[in-house]
C-alpha cells in the first residue's frame, strides 16, 4: 500500500457535523454525521481510537494505519493511550527490504509502499518506539516529506544490484542506513519514556501485545477457501500469507468484529470516482458513473442512494483486471446507517483532517465488499464458526 496524499487547502464548505469521532466507547443510534442535502448517519457500532495523523508526501499509509490499529486494540485492551513512531517501522523496514532487494538481484518490488504485517514483523524483531522518541521528521517539516528519500534509496540498491566492483562490498548496507539516519533521524539505543530508560525491544514487550494473535483475511476465488496463501500484490515484499474466506463470511467478520469492540487495518482500493475523500463517502453506484455530468456525480457522494449489489464474482473480476488494487491502507473503527438502511463503515484515514469528515471516510458496505485487498483483525474477532472451517489456523 503506497497511495501519498499531499494536504491541500480545501474550501471550507460545511457538509458534515460529527458527533461521534472524539469519544471512546461503543454506542448505538447516535447520528455520526449530516449533510447539508439531507444525509443522515446513525452508528451502530464505534469502537476506541487515537487523534487522526497526517501521513503527507509520504508513501506510508501501512504504517499509519497499521498503527492506528494497534492503538485501538492497547485502549480495547484497557491500556493507556500511546502514539507509536511511523517512522521507527519504516527505518527497519526499509533497511531489511533493501537487502531482499539484492539478494533477488533486483528482481523484487523496492519502494516506499508496504503491508499490515510488516508493522507487526518489525515490533517482533526491532521492538517499537513511541512518536515522541522517534518522530523521523526531516528538519523544519511538520509531518513526513519521503520523495528523495524513496528516489535515493531505489538509485543506491540499483547501483548494488549492477554489482560494478564484480563483487559486493560489506559497506552497502551502512549506506543506506545512512540515508535512512539523514532523513528520519538516528535510532536510539535507549530512550526515557514515562520515567524509565528503556530499548525499543523493551518498549515493545511492555505493550502487552501477543503479535500472533493478528491475522490477515481476504476474499478470492483464485485460491482456495479456508487456507492461506501468499496475497499478490507488489507492496507484499515479506510474501506473507492471508487466510481466504467466501465474500459473505469476510462481511460477517467484519461486522462480528465491530459488534464486539474490536477494529481492523483496512486494505483497499481507493482509486474510484466512487471514493471521494474530499466528501468523505466512498460508494458504488446501482448504476454506471456518467463522467460527462459532474454536477449528478457530486450529488450521488452527498445524498444517499442504492448502491449495487457485489457478487463474489464481480468483485473477483475487478481484481483480476486490475481495477482493484492494493492502493490504500485504513483503519475501520465503526459502522453506521444511513435513513435507508444502507451501511458504512466508518473509516479512519491518515490525510490529516482537512476533509468533509474531518479526516474520516463513510465507505458503504457496497464498497468496502468490492474493495477490500484484506484485513488484519484479532483471532478473537472471528466468529468461532468460520475458525473451525479453516486448515491449521493458528
Amino acid at each position: 500500500m503506497a497511495f501519498i496524499f499531499e494536504q491541500t487547502n480545501f474550501m471550507k464548505r460545511i457538509f458534515i457535523f460529527i458527533a461521534i469521532i472524539s469519544s471512546l466507547s461503543i454506542r448505538a443510534q447516535e447520528k455520526v454525521m449530516t449533510y447539508e442535502k439531507g444525509f443522515e448517519l446513525e452508528v451502530l457500532y464505534d469502537v476506541d481510537k487515537s487523534a487522526v495523523e497526517n501521513q503527507y508526501r509520504s508513501s506510508t499509509c501501512w504504517s499509519f494505519s497499521s498503527n492506528s490499529f494497534l492503538e485501538s486494540e492497547l485502549l480495547r485492551m484497557g491500556k493507556d493511550p500511546v502514539d507509536i513512531s511511523e517512522m521507527f517501522i519504516v527505518w527497519n523496514t526499509y533497511r531489511d527490504k533493501a537487502e531482499k532487494y539484492v539478494r533477488m538481484h533486483g528482481n523484487f518490488n523496492f519502494g516506499p509502499g508496504g503491508a499490515f504485517h510488516d508493522v507487526f514483523y518489525v515490533a517482533k524483531n526491532y521492538g517499537l518506539m513511541p512518536e515522541e522518541a522517534y518522530p523521523g521528521l526531516l528538519k523544519g517539516e511538520e509531518f513526513p516529506v519521503h520523495m528523495e528519500m524513496d528516489d535515493m534509496l531505489k538509485a543506491m540498491v540499483d547501483v548494488v544490484v549492477k554489482n560494478p566492483n564484480r563483487k559486493l562490498t560489506n559497506e552497502w548496507k551502512g549506506a543506506v542506513e545512512g540515508v535512512l539516519d539523514a532523513y528520519l533521524g538516528e535510532k536510539p539505543d535507549k530512550f526515557d519514556y514515562k520515567g524509565k530508560t528503556v530499548t525499543p525491544r523493551q518498549f515493545a514487550d511492555n505493550l502487552g501485545v501477543n503479535w500472533d494473535d493478528y491475522v490477515e483475511i481476504g476474499s478470492f476465488t483464485h485460491h482456495p477457501f479456508y487456507e492461506k496463501f501468499i496475497i499478490e500484490i507488489p507492496d507484499n515484499w515479506m510474501l506473507d500469507e492471508i487466510y481466504n474466506v467466501p465474500l459473505n463470511e469476510l462481511q460477517e467478520i467484519m461486522e462480528y468484529a465491530l459488534s464486539k469492540g474490536y477494529s481492523f487495518a483496512w486494505g483497499a482500493d481507493v482509486s474510484e470516482r466512487g471514493f471521494s475523500w474530499k466528501h468523505g463517502v466512498a460508494i458504488v453506484p446501482e448504476n454506471d458513473w456518467n463522467s460527462d455530468e459532474k454536477e449528478i456525480a457530486d450529488s450521488l457522494l452527498s445524498n444517499p442512494i442504492k448502491n449495487r449489489e457485489i457478487t463474489q464474482e464481480y468483485r473477483q473480476q475487478e481484481f483480476d483486471n486490475y481495477n482493484t488494487q492494493d492502493d490504500h491502507g485504513m483503519h475501520i473503527t465503526g459502522l453506521c446507517k444511513d435513513e435507508n438502511g444502507t451501511k458504512y463503515y466508518i473509516v479512519k484515514n491518515s490525510w490529516g483532517i482537512k476533509n468533509d469528515a474531518e479526516g474520516f471516510i463513510y465507505a458503504s458496505e457496497a464498497y468496502v465488499l468490492l474493495k477490500t485487498i484484506d484485513i488484519m483483525v484479532h483471532k478473537d474477532a472471528i466468529p468461532e464458526k468460520i475458525k473451525r472451517k479453516f486448515q491449521n489456523f493458528k
